[in-house]
This record gives C-alpha cells, sequence and structure tokens, in this order.
C-alpha cells in the first residue's frame, strides 16, 4: 500500500512539474513556439510517467492519444494557434495572449497528467487507452487544473 501511494505521490510530483513548466511556456512572447514546445512538454510527461508505470512510452501514439483527449486536435490547435497569434498584436494582444495560453496551457498539461496516471494505475497502458471513455474526467480534471494554475499564479487572473 506504501509503495502504491509513493508512485501516486511520485506521479502527482511529475504531473505538478510539467504543468508549472507549462505555464511558464506561455510566457513566452513568440507566437506560436508556446504550441510547439507546450506539445514536447506533454509528450515528456507521459513518458516520464511511462517509466514510472513501466509501460512502453510511443511518442508518435502519445501525440495521437493526446490529439484525441483533446478533442480530435485540431479545433483546439487551431483555437490554441489563433490565441498564440493574438501575441504577434502589441500590448494588449501580447498580454491576452500569454496569460492565456499559460493557463489553457498549464490547465490541459496537468488533466492530461492527471488521466494518463489514473489509466496506468489501472494497469492500462498507450495500447489501452480509450479517450472518448476518458472524456469526463479529463473535463473534470482540466477545471481542476485551471484552478491549480491560479493558485500557482502570483498576479495572474483570466
Amino acid at each position: 500500500m506504501a509503495l502504491i501511494e509513493t508512485k501516486i505521490r511520485e506521479a502527482d510530483n511529475i504531473v505538478n512539474k510539467y504543468m508549472i513548466s507549462s505555464m511558464g511556456v506561455g510566457l513566452l512572447p513568440i507566437p506560436l513556439a508556446d504550441l510547439i514546445i507546450l506539445s514536447s512538454l506533454k509528450l515528456k510527461m507521459l513518458h516520464r510517467l511511462a517509466n514510472l508505470y513501466g509501460i512502453a512510452f510511443s511518442k508518435h501514439l502519445s501525440k495521437s492519444l493526446i490529439a484525441s483527449l483533446l478533442g480530435g486536435g485540431a479545433s483546439l490547435s487551431f483555437s490554441y494557434g489563433l490565441v498564440s497569434l493574438t501575441k504577434s498584436v502589441p500590448l494588449y494582444g501580447q498580454l491576452t495572449g500569454m496569460i492565456s495560453i499559460s493557463i489553457f496551457g498549464g490547465a490541459s498539461t496537468y488533466a492530461i497528467g492527471k488521466v494518463f496516471t489514473q489509466h496506468f494505475e489501472s494497469g492500462g497502458t498507450f495500447l489501452t487507452f480509450e479517450p472518448q471513455k476518458v472524456a469526463d474526467y479529463y473535463a473534470e480534471q482540466f477545471e481542476k487544473g485551471i484552478e491549480k494554475v491560479k493558485k500557482s499564479s502570483v498576479g495572474i487572473k483570466p
């Protein structure tokens, strides 16, 4: 029992570390570079979680699962892309884009980490992951992630 709790605590530490890193990436002033780095951070987080649970990691499969979990990927990527591009508008656009990407990047990273932690804890692998079955749990964790991001962010308000 203590071993399971230790593993869950380590998984939580991994998720929180990558959530905070994702928040920082949102503050980059360069449009679209933030989205590339956020994607890489989420993949690295999944790789670390997979290693923790002794699960074979597949970068290609992980990308597909993340895209499926985020609603097919296309509409969300487009939305994030537009928000990221607002950074090219001086002052207000930069500030709005940076805050938005920081909040949503951190929250989505947190939610993805929690979903995969639960899946791995139950004995699942990347091959047995079914995004549509965890969509509600992802949405719940995303909301919790927004709250965690707000508490972690001094002076950042959505």
